[in-house]
């Protein structure tokens, strides 16, 4: 949700994000309770995630679990 008077944010997440916010939430401490902050490094993340999947697999990750 957004503070009165500001534009609403649009949440184009898919589960990958949302579970690795999670776990920075859970595990990471004070610095990752905001998951917008680090939303520039948990897209390289997940996407080095995603490019081994598919390296191994030989697979595409699934629409519904990707963007």
């Amino acid at each position: 949700m957004s503070a009165p008077g500001q534009a609403p944010i649009k949440d184009d997440r898919d589960y990958l994000d949302k579970g690795l916010d999670s776990i920075e939430k859970k595990y990471g401490g004070a610095k990752f309770q905001d998951p917008n902050k680090n939303r520039a490094m948990n897209e390289k993340i997940t996407d080095k995630i995603r490019s081994v999947f598919e390296k191994m697999t030989g697979k595409k990750v699934p629409a519904k679990v990707s963007n």
